[in-house]
């Protein structure tokens, strides 16, 4: 089915095309903000969220003002991030133990590598390592511009500009992917 009308049959509040719009796109959301959160239950948990919300605001999808899917990965990742700014996630994260923090680094190796089965790095290989960069400190990690140009140590407006053409081309790479 296309997926203009599978969308349009969701606003209307069509529960096997929304079923559908779940199917095709709960892996892709749950790892976003599994990168996010670094928890994959809380993840899951957050993930039902965003599709409850996704639901209750269907009417506000405009799709001239972009895509669906990246309508759906805005609200995942604005929701991870209130989730990880809350003082009770902050307050959660203080009370635990340090065993919590041993192999941190091997949890985000093996986090990545199940990015790799939704899709996502796919999307992201074809494009330059400065791309990949400002997207996964952006849209991954949750950094404002100018805490991305701070960390990159290149300027705001080059943030910005590189911002765009990077998302231009994942545009590009998603259209493909889906044709």
């Amino acid at each position: 089915m296309e997926l203009e009308l599978l969308v349009q049959r969701f606003q209307k509040k069509d529960i096997i095309a929304f079923e559908k719009l779940y199917d095709m796109y709960s892996d892709n959301i749950r790892g976003v903000i599994t990168t996010i959160v670094r928890d994959k239950e809380l993840a899951e948990e957050l993930a039902q969220d965003v599709f409850v919300k996704i639901w209750n605001n269907s009417d506000s999808y405009n799709p001239s003002k972009g895509r669906f899917f990246t309508w759906i990965l805005n609200i995942a990742r604005n929701t991870a991030i209130d989730k990880v700014r809350s003082k009770s996630y902050k307050d959660q994260k203080k009370n635990l133990p340090a065993d919590y923090f041993v192999g941190i680094l091997e949890q985000a190796d093996t986090d990545a590598e199940s990015l790799d089965t939704t899709g996502l790095k796919k999307l992201l290989m074809n494009l330059k390592k400065k791309c990949v960069q400002i997207i996964e400190l952006l849209y991954f990690k949750g950094y404002t511009q100018k805490q991305a140009a701070e960390e990159l140590g290149i300027p705001l407006g080059t943030v910005k500009t590189r911002n765009r053409n990077c998302i231009g081309q994942l545009r590009d790479n998603m259209t493909l992917e889906w044709t």
